[in-house]
């Protein structure tokens, strides 16, 4: 098969995935369902904090650890197919465990939701690593940019068809029914999403020799001592994923200011959405070439703003539900910047090992998170929303010092 053929089956297989993944992906958000099933089911900030930082920061982390594993492997679709199958199983389970949620005492319910959480996150970090490497060997270089908006823009319909019907079940049903069917239908999504996978033809990596364990970490290691491009990367994901791990905290602060039914869920799942809709589709008419510091740079102001805002209107119910508007624009920025740098800053030869190493870059949102959950639970919100935003403004230092291959993030577009 030659290379063109191989991009033509490949491209086809990423947009199936894509678009089925995006059908599910509201039936199981992080920022929005998933905090709220655990609030609803007896969760504590602190809960909330542990939950975030294992979902947001922990996946990303945990790709260390499967980078070296996954690196110099002639072929990564196998580990690619695992790790999604594992996502499924704790997804399945997570709805069946909720179907009989009435049996079971709270603390075992939400034991049960950071554990099967906990599959869900890390074995989608597994899989990542695979998705990553396939996708930069599988995409031309010159239309990478163009594939992500492209791509978000198509799964954009799907995003909206899935939050308007997750919004639905959440009204009509409740809870703990209403989240049963929300993972079980999730379940079902993701596997029909794999089926893309199971048709690439994937172009084996040649490797000169077979990597121990020890050899395997120090290639880690030595990426990151000696490439300083690469860690102003992750300095800049550690201060400005803040801004992404600070949305689950916004659903407690509404129970706090205005209390918290299933509607409501549902109501952030579309003003999200259509944040990310809106948002994505001035992006691709409006962003030239191949750089990201126009959509970086709003990724950056608009994390800032969520948790000032958020204190300034917690007294109008409506104002504050417009900020899961600006959330979609957080969500969809970082989806399209971040990604995309890494692409740039690696090759194709050492991506799996930059891939796995963008996890250091979660350092900052695995721990952050527990401590604004604990900060919020002995003191409240006021402190740790403003501390945040003066983090993720500080990020704007280490974006100026990131340089990729075909541009400068420090040059005017």
């Amino acid at each position: 098969m030659n290379n063109t053929e191989y991009a033509k089956r490949n491209f086809k297989a990423f947009i199936w995935h894509a678009i089925f993944l995006s059908l599910a992906q509201k039936f199981m958000d992080i920022n929005t369902v998933i905090p709220t099933m655990l609030i609803q089911s007896g969760g504590t900030p602190v809960h909330l904090g542990i939950l975030t930082a294992i979902m947001v920061g922990g996946n990303g982390f945990m790709g260390i650890f499967f980078a070296s594993f996954q690196t110099h492997r002639e072929r990564k679709k196998k580990y690619l197919l695992t790790g999604i199958y594992l996502r499924v199983g704790a997804l399945l389970s997570m709805g069946v465990v909720l179907a009989y949620a009435g049996m079971l005492a709270g603390s075992v319910i939400i034991a049960s939701i950071l554990i099967l959480m906990t599959i869900f996150s890390f074995s989608g970090a597994f899989a990542g690593i695979a998705y990553n490497d396939i996708l930069g060997r599988a995409i031309d270089k010159g239309s990478r940019k163009n594939f992500f908006i492209v791509k978000q823009t198509l799964a954009s319909v799907g995003i909206l068809a899935s939050a308007l019907l997750a919004r639905r079940a959440l009204q009509l049903l409740s809870y703990p029914r209403n989240y049963s069917v929300l993972f079980l239908i999730a379940g079902g999504l993701l596997l029909t999403a794999t089926l893309g996978f199971l048709v690439i033809k994937e172009n084996p990596i040649e490797v000169r020799e077979q990597l121990s364990w020890g050899k395997r970490i120090k290639l880690l290691k030595d990426a990151f001592v000696e490439d300083k491009n690469l860690r102003n990367y992750l300095y800049l994901m550690n201060m400005v994923s803040i801004g992404f791990a600070i949305i689950p905290f916004l659903i407690a602060f509404a129970k706090t200011n205005f209390g918290l039914t299933s509607a409501d869920t549902g109501n952030f799942l579309l003003l999200q959405v259509s944040g990310m809709i809106v948002s994505t589709l001035i992006y691709r008419f409006t962003s030239k070439g191949q750089r990201y510091k126009g959509i970086l740079t709003i990724f950056i102001v608009s994390g800032a703003l969520l948790p000032v805002l958020a204190l300034v209107f917690h007294g109008s119910k409506v104002l504050y539900f417009s900020l899961f508007f600006l959330s979609g624009i957080v969500l969809a920025s970082r989806q399209i910047s971040l990604p995309g740098i890494l692409l740039e800053i690696s090759t194709d030869e050492n991506r799996a090992i930059y891939t796995g190493l963008s996890g250091l870059g979660s350092i900052g949102v695995i721990l952050y998170p527990v401590f604004a959950g604990i900060v919020i639970q002995y003191f409240g919100y006021k402190v740790i929303f403003i501390l945040t935003s003066i983090l993720i403004l500080s990020s704007f230092f280490f974006s100026r010092k990131v340089i990729c291959k075909s541009f400068n993030l420090s040059e005017e577009e």
